[in-house]
């Protein structure tokens, strides 16, 4: 048996990726700087979109440790069984 392939994102889709944040928070801070409101609330709104931003990695940073610690498991019960069924001989008698 071998490992499971394990998928990996394409160069478009990573570019995509990248865009898109950039360009979301472009638009979000150029929104708060040009925003009718004082600079205490421009402040604080600039702020929690920094605090958004840091949690939103922070939540994917998570995300993808927990799956290759399960990736990572996974793989190791498979190298475990696959051991145990290369040294299993069904034919072998036991005290002979």
């Amino acid at each position: 048996m071998s490992a499971p392939m394990q998928t990996r994102t394409t160069a478009a889709y990573h570019m995509q990726a990248v865009l898109s944040f950039a360009i979301s928070g472009s638009a979000l801070a150029v929104g708060i700087a040009y925003l009718p409101v004082g600079g205490w609330t421009r402040a604080f709104l600039g702020i929690g979109f920094l605090y958004t931003v840091t949690s939103a990695f922070t939540l994917a940073k998570v995300v993808r440790d927990r799956q290759e610690s399960s990736d990572t498991v996974a793989r190791v019960d498979q190298a475990r069984l696959e051991k145990l069924l290369s040294e299993h001989d069904p034919f072998r008698v036991e005290g002979a």
